[in-house]
């Protein structure tokens, strides 16, 4: 499943026309053949400017022992949405590129996280899209990560958004 046109950039603001699998498949290949071990972490985040909602996706590959790079995709909403469905959004944009990505992962022997920027602190208003954010990721079949340890939203993302 491929999303719709899809303009993806590094950290350095490098754009890159070409499928989220092309792009996961050439890194994958390149960073092996360099004798790198990688795991890539998928994540999103938000922020709301007025009634336009910015969202960002961060496809994070992380080199044992050798540092990160990452892939960005940015896009913007307007509408207004409770925090809850802003985080479940948030959350639907990574199982979505999860999803676009495994059988490339799958081939290659790489692992993959899909990461929540939503705090597992009570106290925060994130959290109430907490289980229902998890139950999605890990019944879609991948490794949940929150807050303290989902870096690919909670850093890259953010970052970028």
């Amino acid at each position: 499943m491929e999303t719709q046109q899809e303009v993806w950039q590094n950290m350095k603001g490098n754009f890159f026309l070409k499928p989220i699998t092309q792009l996961v498949e050439e890194a994958i290949i390149r960073e092996q053949a360099n004798g790198h071990r990688l795991k890539v972490c998928v994540g999103s985040d938000s922020h709301v400017y007025g009634e336009a909602i910015s969202y960002a996706t961060a496809v994070v590959f992380v080199r044992e022992g050798k540092g990160a790079f990452t892939f960005i995709r940015k896009d913007r909403e307007i509408q207004k949405i409770s925090i809850k469905e802003r985080m479940l959004n948030e959350v639907n944009r990574s199982v979505e590129i999860a999803y676009a990505i495994c059988a490339v992962l799958d081939a290659y022997g790489v692992e993959m996280e899909v990461h929540a920027d939503i705090n597992t602190d009570p106290d925060f208003k994130s959290n109430a899209a907490l289980k229902d954010a998890m139950g999605y990721i890990l019944g879609m079949g991948y490794v949940f990560k929150a807050k303290p340890y989902a870096f690919a939203s909670t850093n890259c993302a953010d970052m970028m958004v």
